[in-house]
């Protein structure tokens, strides 16, 4: 397990990747007894159609991480795939959920506390990911320059993003009354959103948060927290941005990541439309 810790952390992964593949690496020699690089293929494949039936979800999230888990014990055992005979994971070509900008109006005049008003601000007008809302430090924020320090976001990399003027006197109040002393948002001891043991709010509070916020205003659409930074990237597209601006904002490595927001933004210069709307326009006698 040591060596399986090493190597995850030296490829780059994070703390809560080891913890997850462990635990999946810790089932399968449970399950039969035996470190899983002293089973033969066969038991294997035995153990990963066991949990395919087992599986309820239709992505089979457990049975990929499974595989994921494998994959780096062999790495960190010196053993090729091949010893395994592991199987490639085909990853799912999904479009992301995008919000109207009423929805996200909606969440934020629906949202009750203060703090959950500024972390949905926060998500959509800065296009934060999780860890980097849950990591934002009040040494981050610069409100004369009006931007926002995003230190060592995915890719081990520091960006800045521009802060709204509204964010800026949402966060001014924020701070004001909640007095936090280092990170942008503390996290409690116990409870549904709860805090790390560093003191940051948790990755399942602010889960948590956005949820419920979403599920308070009506909204139908399954939204999770990286639906709000999907948005922003739609709505700064449709709102005249270029995209090797947007790639910058976001923090992307590759353009190819960026550019699959084309697929989703409704750009005036190239917009869809149905062919029913043209229909009713030249043949339906009540539009004429």
């Amino acid at each position: 397990m040591d060596r399986f810790e090493r190597t995850i952390s030296v490829l780059g992964r994070s703390q809560s990747t080891f913890k997850n593949y462990s635990r999946h690496v810790a089932s399968i020699a449970l399950y039969f007894g035996k470190i899983p690089t002293e089973l033969d293929p066969e038991q294997v494949h035995d153990y990963l159609f066991y949990l395919q039936k087992k599986s309820k979800s239709p992505s089979q999230a457990y049975f990929k991480h499974c595989v994921y888990g494998l994959r780096f014990l062999l790495k960190s055992e010196g053993l090729s795939y091949e010893y395994l005979r592991l199987p490639s994971i085909k990853h799912e070509k999904k479009l992301p959920v995008v919000l109207s900008k009423p929805e996200v109006w909606a969440m934020l005049q629906g949202a009750k506390l203060l703090k959950h008003k500024i972390l949905i601000g926060l998500l959509y007008g800065c296009g934060l990911r999780c860890m980097e809302a849950r990591s934002l430090r009040l040494q981050d924020l610069d409100f004369d320059r009006k931007q926002l320090k995003v230190v060592q976001g995915k890719g081990k990399k520091d960006r800045y993003v521009p802060l709204s003027i509204h964010l800026i006197r949402g966060l001014k109040k924020y701070i004001e009354v909640e007095k936090p002393q280092d990170y942008l948002f503390n996290g409690q001891p116990a409870g549904r959103g709860g805090g790390d043991f560093d003191g940051r709010y948790s990755q399942r509070g602010v889960q948590w948060a956005v949820k419920q916020v979403a599920k308070a205003v009506g909204i139908q659409k399954e939204v999770h927290v990286h639906t709000l930074r999907h948005t922003y990237a739609t709505h700064l597209l449709e709102d005249g941005m270029d995209i090797i601006t947007l790639k910058d904002l976001l923090g992307h490595q590759n353009l190819e990541t960026t550019l699959e927001y084309l697929q989703i933004a409704q750009l005036e210069s190239q917009q869809k439309f149905s062919p029913l709307d043209t229909l009713f326009a030249q043949c339906s006698p009540s539009l004429k």
